[in-house]
């Protein structure tokens, strides 16, 4: 007796492996169906049978719009069936996506996070009056507070000034400015009855029962 043994090694890769050799191999039967209405009938069972492969995604926005998607990328985009979607190109799947741009930051003062330069850029944007000064000084008090959340100890205001100097470009100079900042006590004493408020209201009373409080005991 012989047996035709088929070994995986053997046959063709499968294009996406999730589903299984069993969902490929009707695909591939469905590609090589005659008439056009026996492919739309069968294509549909297929992503029928698909979708209860993965039960676990029918929440997802778009669920049947991403089976018939894969229904088309399993057959190598040679299936002619009636999709209710667009029917996706091969060219658009090997598309290669746009290149991100790196954020903006100040690279040599990350512990004031990229919010400060934002800030900053929309000061910079504003006309010369007191409602500018005010926002300037509010930047200049956000920066001594990220600083201290970064060293713990106190800071110079010259330091503050250099440095909003520096991400200004040259623009901000508070550098011989006679206002004085927030003491770095008052904003790490704020800082700090924040974290103890914040772990009082997860605080939990503990509940005694009084039911045996006065319960003899021999």
């Amino acid at each position: 007796m012989t047996f035709d043994l088929e070994y995986n090694s053997e046959r063709p890769l499968m294009i996406i492996p999730e589903y299984g050799r069993h969902i490929q191999k009707l695909v591939d039967h469905c590609i090589a169906l005659e008439t056009k209405e026996e492919r739309d009938k069968m294509a549909k069972a297929i992503v029928d049978v698909m979708g209860n492969l993965q039960p676990h995604l029918r929440d997802v926005p778009d669920f049947k719009h991403k089976l018939w998607d894969q229904l088309y990328i399993m057959s190598d985009f040679k299936l002619d069936a009636e999709s209710p979607y667009p029917t996706p190109s091969k060219e658009e799947l090997q598309e290669k996506p746009e290149a991100l741009a790196y954020p903006k930051s100040a690279s040599r003062y990350r512990y004031y996070g990229n919010n400060i330069q934002t800030m900053i850029d929309v000061a910079l944007s504003w006309e010369e009056d007191e409602k500018k000064q005010a926002l300037v000084f509010t930047i200049a008090n956000h920066m001594k507070k990220c600083y201290l959340n970064w060293n713990k100890d106190t800071v110079d205001d010259a330091v503050i000034y250099n440095h909003l100097y520096d991400l200004s470009d040259r623009k901000i100079d508070l550098r011989n400015s006679e206002e004085t900042l927030a003491e770095s006590k008052s904003l790490l004493k704020k800082r700090n009855s924040q974290g103890q408020n914040h772990s009082r209201s997860n605080y939990k009373k503990p509940h005694h029962n009084n039911q045996n409080k006065n319960r003899k005991r021999y």
